[in-house]
Order: structure tokens, then sequence, then C-alpha cells
């Protein structure tokens, strides 16, 4: 009989609740995908490069031309020269390139940290590596990192940390001053960071990002993921990249050419156009998304929800301890889809071990504004 190589893993809860929100004909605020369109030169561009006849391999590591708007952006952003031809990798989907960048470093009996509540990719990728998770659980209700747990939790096995910034599920941001202390903590360790920071343009607030990318000591030891779908409203497409000193890139090509070779190559024209024709996309990313946050909050303050705005990401938590204290975070979900018509993300599903007493679902706001606006009418009903 065949033994599964992962078999605590069945189906997300990311499948699970968007086909009961179809099932049930609920507002899907639970997988985290826009429902509006994308932008129309964007699609033009894809449509004029299918008809161009770009439809066959592009080079392993990505279009040229792809990467070295990656790498102009990079520079603008921050500071940082990257090599286009070295550095970025042009990848079908980020967690792809999560999964190929945990297999070039991860072997046998080796641990990776992950700060709970993480995206569900992480343990499987350093599972299928022969390596274990170490969970050391974010402090609530802020999402931050507990520096001492962090410590103890690092041991001689100790191979990768991962970092989320914005945060998915809680839109929490890590400072300039939090990579200053994890530089500091894993500087004299043979400690390897993944850095996912595929929502680095949707930070609220007047904040800036704190990327990995503009930390010379960090980033001399880290794989940045991010994100083509997030940026452009495109999740479908799965699209991303991975930047990370030549070393390092050079391992994660050795995996990446035997998990899919390539991303798909008329997108990859398509999205470089779009870099070059509309730079100003990304610089009024945080504005839009701001916006949809705030009507979704100021809908929500009229319920029996508790929350705090979030401060990235396209997604908010809610507190329903005032509204079924008696159930868990996935059965409230379920309650919410199935009764009232929003379908939510529990986020006991992001940890290993959740809190015993946390109320907290996950609504995503990369929705149309009349979506918003009935979901917050549905959930003031409550």
């Amino acid at each position: 009989m065949l033994q599964s190589k992962l078999p605590n893993v069945g189906t997300t809860i990311f499948t699970r609740m968007s086909q009961l929100a179809a099932q049930t004909g609920a507002l899907n605020l639970s997988q985290g995908f826009p429902d509006f369109a994308s932008p129309p030169a964007l699609l033009a561009a894809a449509v004029k490069h299918l008809g161009a006849g770009h439809n066959q391999y592009a080079p392993m590591t990505g279009l040229p031309r792809l990467r070295e708007q990656v790498a102009a952006k990079i520079a603008g952003l921050y500071g940082r020269s990257v090599c286009a031809e070295a550095e970025v990798t042009i990848l079908p989907g980020a967690t792809e390139g999560i999964f190929c960048a945990v297999q070039a470093l991860i072997r046998p009996g080796d641990e990776a940290i992950v700060l709970d509540p993480c995206y569900d990719s992480y343990e499987p990728s350093v599972e299928l590596a022969g390596g274990r998770c170490v969970h050391v659980p974010l402090t609530l209700p802020s999402f931050s990192i507990d520096w001492q747990l962090l410590a103890e939790a690092i041991t001689p096995r100790t191979r990768l940390i991962f970092i989320n910034s914005p945060h998915n599920p809680s839109g929490a941001l890590l400072s300039r001053a939090d990579l200053d202390q994890l530089a500091a903590l894993i500087r004299d360790r043979d400690i390897y960071l993944i850095s996912d920071e595929v929502y680095e343009h949707l930070v609220f607030d007047g904040a800036q990002h704190a990327s990995v990318l503009a930390h010379d000591e960090l980033y001399a030891r880290a794989f940045v993921v991010s994100s083509f779908g997030k940026t452009y409203h495109v999740t479908g497409w799965k699209t991303g990249y991975a930047v990370a000193p030549p070393l390092l890139s050079v391992e994660l090509r050795k995996i990446h050419q035997y998990v899919n070779f390539c991303g798909v190559t008329p997108l990859q024209h398509a999205l470089a156009d779009f870099m070059a024709e509309h730079p100003e996309h990304i610089t009024e990313l945080p504005a839009f998304y701001q916006a949809k946050r705030d009507l979704f909050c100021d809908q929500l303050a009229g319920s029996r929800f508790s929350f705090t705005r979030a401060p990235g990401t396209y997604f908010q938590l809610a507190d329903y301890s005032a509204i079924r204290p008696d159930l868990d975070d996935v059965a409230m979900a379920e309650w919410l889809t199935r009764e009232h018509g929003v379908a939510a993300i529990p986020v006991s599903v992001f940890y290993q071990k959740a809190p015993a007493d946390m109320r907290l679902v996950r609504f995503c706001f990369a929705k149309r504004e009349e979506t918003l606006l009935a979901a917050g009418e549905r959930l003031c009903a409550i």
C-alpha cells in the first residue's frame, strides 16, 4: 500500500470554502483573489502576444526583458542593483518559488522555523525535502515576533527561517528594526531566509514596505519571493519571481528546471510590456487597496465584529467573540457561509496549534465595491 509523503495534508481550506461559497451562493470573501477586472492594457498585451505567436518555451530563468523590468523596479524601490541575468528568476507562481528554494536548502534532518500563523505551503515543502518545521507563534494581537521565543527555537539543526511581510493572514508588517534584529540573531550561524513578500505593494496608511532586498546583510543569505498575480490582479496567471544572490539563484534554478522549467511565455511578454508602459500601477496600488479596506471596515463598524484595520495585504481579520463565542473558527466560517451568505477563512488553519480562545476569521477585501457593500450589509445583520 502506498504510504503518503504528506499524510496530514488534505484539500486546502481555501478550496473548501470557495466550493462552499459556490454551492450556497455566498459572497466569497474567503480565497484571496479579486472579483474585479484586470488592467485592460495588460489583458490587451496578453492577447497581442498570443496572436503574435509567442507561445513556445520561454528561457528557463524567464524572459530577459521581464527580468530586467523586475531588476529596474527593485533598484527604484529598494535601492538595490541586482543582476537580471544572475539574480532574478521568473517562476510559474510564488508558491513554486518557495518550494524550489526549500528544496535547494533543506536536507534530511534539517529544521526550518515558521512563524505562526503562516501560509500553508511552507511546511509541506519542508517535509517533502526531509526536514522538519519548528513553529514559533507570533505575539497577539499585534502578530509581532517574540524575539526571545525565536532565539530559543534556533538549534544546531536550524537551516532556514521563513518570514512573511506584509503578513498573511494578519496584514502585520515587519519594520527595518525587525530585520536588523533578525540579522543580529543569525549573524554567526549557517541559517538562510525565505522572505515571502507577495503583498509588497499593499502597504497602507503611509507606511513603507521593509524589504529584505533593501537589507544588505540579510539579502546575502535570502530568497525573496514575490507575485505578479497579486500586484497586477491576475492571480490565475500564476506568475511570480524569486530574487536571490547568484550562488543561491543557481541552486534554485537547478530545482526549478525539473519542476516546471519555465513560466507561461505570452504572459511574461504581457507583464514586461505593462511594467514598462505603466510604472504608475505599483505606486497607485496602496491607495487603491486602502480605499477597499476602508470601505469594508466602515461597513463592518456597524456590526458586532471587532477589528483593527489591517496595515497591509488585502485581508482583514475580525473577532467574532461577541457573536458566536461557542463556535470554533472553522465552524464559524461555515456558519457565516451557510446561514449569512458571506464566506471567510478561519485563522486557526494557519497555525500548528492555535490559541484555544482565539475567535478570528479572515475576510478578503480585494472585491468590487458592490460586493463589499453587500457583504457589510449581511454581516451587520447578524
